[in-house]
């Protein structure tokens, strides 16, 4: 890290193309070097730095229904997450995944919104009492039926939940979720 050098802050001419250049390639060769470094990486402070206010903003232009906004910016969290490897909050990704799926459906494009309560549903695995799992299992039912495709295995274990009196009937949406959820 010693071997990294800012340009130097100038009293004049810091915002000509040339500063601006210089000054971002070294800090893409500083975020390299923090990725590099394990322990900083899955530091939860680097990454409520980089991912939380990307999430919060999603989060509220979703619950504004400016859903086409929000969109890139829970893409942009996702990759983010993605890059930095174990996030800080065990559910980031999961509502991460949500914002995707609300604003996928809303933008109608349920196949991409069914994929992202896919990969949910992997990240979840058996965790029967994830307050996120009938959620995500009720939208992947809907979504399945609404692009003629197989959901039996989806309604088995969301009416398995509902008759172990595990979630409510019907379990609250992925939205009402993502917009009661308090990012911190």
């Amino acid at each position: 890290m010693a071997a990294i050098s800012f340009p130097r802050k100038r009293l004049r001419r810091n915002f000509t193309a040339e500063t601006i250049a210089r000054r971002s390639r070294a800090f893409e060769q500083f975020l390299g070097h923090l990725q590099a470094v394990p322990e900083l990486r899955h530091a939860p402070d680097l990454q409520d730095f980089f991912v939380l206010p990307e999430l919060r903003r999603a989060q509220s232009l979703t619950c504004t229904g400016l859903y086409r906004e929000a969109l890139a910016l829970w893409a942009t969290a996702w990759q983010l997450q993605a890059q930095l490897g174990t996030p800080s909050g065990p559910d980031r990704p999961l509502l991460t995944l949500a914002g995707l799926a609300v604003c996928h459906q809303e933008l109608e494009d349920p196949g991409e919104a069914r994929a992202c309560c896919e990969k949910a549903l992997q990240l979840l695995g058996d965790k029967s009492l994830h307050p996120l799992l009938a959620p995500f299992l009720e939208a992947h039912v809907r979504l399945s039926w609404r692009l003629g495709l197989d959901k039996r295995q989806s309604e088995a274990r969301l009416q398995a939940l509902q008759e172990a009196g595990l979630t409510p009937t019907p379990p609250p949406s992925l939205k009402e979720l993502l917009i009661k959820e308090v990012l911190d």
